[in-house]
């Protein structure tokens, strides 16, 4: 799973028609330069792919007053909403991938009905739940590594990461289920991008998230 596709299509979701730099600009405020591989050349190689694909739709605007080419405007086509939705679903219950997965998905989570959220959310809980199980049925943490050395340092990892993940998620669930956050079909949802000419405090070549500057 790549958190690429899923980032690029909301984006583009989000602005109704966005060009490359809009959708740059917006998730590098978000941060997702620093936590996934949403880079400048990876944003622009996907915007061009899901259009080839069908998922995106281009459209070819004035040309820029520098005299560039015309600039490209996207705009979500009917399958690329099917699409963006699929893996929005898929991320929030994938337990088992990169942290960038599931971070795209709590971008665009609110696009769901809240009961769905919870639904997924709580899927991911089973699932977590599900696969330490059948780790602890022969490998036990509390034991210490034992005869697996410092190699069994590996499953501590993981079977700490799980705990975390679970009772992270469980909080969430409660936070949802407490009426946090505007989900779909319940007003006007907070949205997280830039207006046009906004200044972007997380832009390339200013301090990122992590930066001790």
């Amino acid at each position: 799973m790549s958190a690429i596709r899923l980032l690029v299509l909301g984006a583009v979701r989000q602005h109704g028609r966005a060009h490359g730099y809009q959708v740059r600009n917006d998730l590098e405020y978000w941060g997702a330069h620093e936590w996934s591989n949403a880079k400048p050349g990876s944003i622009y190689h996907a915007l061009k792919q899901m259009a080839k694909q069908g998922l995106l739709l281009a459209h070819e605007i004035a040309p820029s007053t520098a005299g560039g080419p015309p600039r490209v405007e996207y705009e979500i086509t009917g399958q690329g909403t099917e699409e963006y939705l699929s893996l929005l679903r898929a991320y929030l219950t994938a337990y088992d991938q990169r942290p960038d997965v599931l971070t795209a998905a709590l971008g665009f989570m609110v696009d769901l009905p809240r009961e769905e959220a919870l639904a997924l959310l709580k899927e991911r809980v089973r699932k977590i739940e599900e696969w330490r199980a059948s780790v602890t049925e022969y490998y036990m943490p509390a034991e210490g590594p034992g005869q697996y050395g410092h190699i069994g340092e590996i499953m501590n990892y993981w079977v700490h990461s799980a705990d975390s993940g679970a009772e992270w998620t469980r909080g969430l669930i409660e936070r949802v289920r407490g009426g946090a956050y505007t989900f779909a079909g319940e007003g006007e949802p907070f949205v997280g991008v830039l207006a046009e000419g906004e200044e972007n405090p997380f832009a390339a070549g200013r301090p990122h998230y992590g930066d001790a500057r």
